[in-house]
């Protein structure tokens, strides 16, 4: 596809590669030189997006019946003890 560059360098993205990459107003896009002279365009993703691609990354990791939430409140709570002991002291 061909796209004539406009004034203030705007370039029109042909629809059918906005639908299929989900680009709407506000997207950011990322370019960088691809060598031979080509340009490399690539949305970047937005904050839910790379949240989204994380979620259960880890997984993995745990142990089976492992509690790793249960484990941080009980060490949190274990922390705000010594904390007021700290405090009478």
């Amino acid at each position: 596809m061909k796209t004539p560059v406009q004034e203030n360098n705007l370039v029109s993205i042909p629809q059918d590669i906005v639908r299929e990459l989900n680009i709407h107003p506000g997207t950011l896009l990322e370019l960088d030189k691809a060598g031979g002279g080509a340009i490399l365009v690539k949305p970047v993703p937005n904050r839910g997006e790379m949240a989204g691609r994380l979620l259960g990354a880890g997984r993995h990791l745990l142990k089976a019946g492992s509690d790793p939430i249960g484990d941080l409140v009980s060490e949190r709570e274990g922390d705000d003890e010594l904390d007021q002991l700290d405090d009478v002291r």
